[in-house]
C-alpha cells in the first residue's frame, strides 16, 4: 500500500509531460499555418486593385504584373530567416534555369512599410540581386497590395527599442505573363519541385 502514492505520482507526472508536449505541438502548428497554408483568394476577382511604390520611385499596379512571368514574395528586411532564404532560393533557381530578368521577374513586396522605405528596401535587395523589384508604400498601399494577393501579416510586439518581427505568409506566388495567378511555392517545398514549377511558369 505504501507504494501506491509514489506510483500515482509517477503516472500523473508522465501525464503532465504528455499534456504539455501536446500543447507545444498545437502551438507550433498554429503559428506554422500562416507559413504553410495557401494564401487566401490570391488575385481574386474582387479587391485586386493595388498601387505600390518601387524602390526607384515608380508606381507598380496590378496591370504591371502582365507581360513577364513573375515570382512574388511578401516579407520584410528585418526578417531573420524565411525572407532571406526565400530570396536566395528564387535568385538561385532563376540563375540555374538560365533566365534573365526579362524572362522571369522577381518581386519582393514588404509587409513592414514602417521600416522598409524605398532606400532601405533597395539596399537590402541589392545584396541578393539588384534586378529584384522591391515594392513598398504607405500603410494603406501595403494593405491593399496584401489584400490583392490574399496575404496575411501581423506585426509582433515591439521590444521597446523599435525592434519587432512580423508574422506573414511565406509562399512564393507564381504569376503568369498574363498577370494571372498560376500557383505557389511553399516555404517547405524542395528545390527540385520549386524549380519544376518555375520552369513550367516560364515555358508554359
Amino acid at each position: 500500500m505504501a507504494q501506491e502514492p509514489k506510483e500515482s505520482s509517477r503516472v500523473l507526472a508522465r501525464f503532465r509531460v504528455m499534456l504539455w508536449a501536446l500543447v507545444a505541438i498545437v502551438a507550433v502548428g498554429a503559428t506554422g499555418l500562416y507559413f504553410i497554408r495557401p494564401p487566401a483568394n490570391p488575385l481574386g476577382v474582387t479587391g485586386t486593385a493595388f498601387s505600390a511604390e518601387t524602390t526607384d520611385g515608380a508606381r507598380f499596379t496590378e496591370a504591371d504584373l502582365r507581360g513577364t512571368p513573375s515570382l512574388v514574395f511578401f516579407g520584410f528586411t528585418w526578417c531573420p530567416d524565411v525572407c532571406p532564404t526565400s530570396l536566395a532560393e528564387m535568385t538561385a533557381i532563376r540563375a540555374d534555369l538560365g533566365y534573365s530578368p526579362d524572362q522571369l521577374r522577381i518581386i519582393f513586396a514588404t509587409v513592414d512599410p514602417e521600416r522598409d522605405t524605398p532606400q532601405v528596401l533597395a539596399d537590402y535587395l541589392g545584396t541578393f540581386d539588384p534586378t529584384i523589384v522591391g515594392l513598398t508604400g504607405t500603410e494603406a498601399e501595403v494593405e491593399a497590395t496584401k489584400a490583392a494577393f490574399g496575404v496575411y501579416s501581423e506585426k509582433g510586439e515591439d521590444d521597446g527599442s523599435g525592434t519587432y518581427l512580423v508574422d506573414h505568409t511565406a509562399s512564393v506566388f507564381l504569376i503568369g505573363a498574363d498577370g494571372g495567378f498560376a500557383g505557389t511555392i511553399a516555404y517547405t517545398e524542395s528545390r527540385d519541385t520549386a524549380r519544376a514549377k518555375v520552369e513550367r511558369l516560364v515555358e508554359g
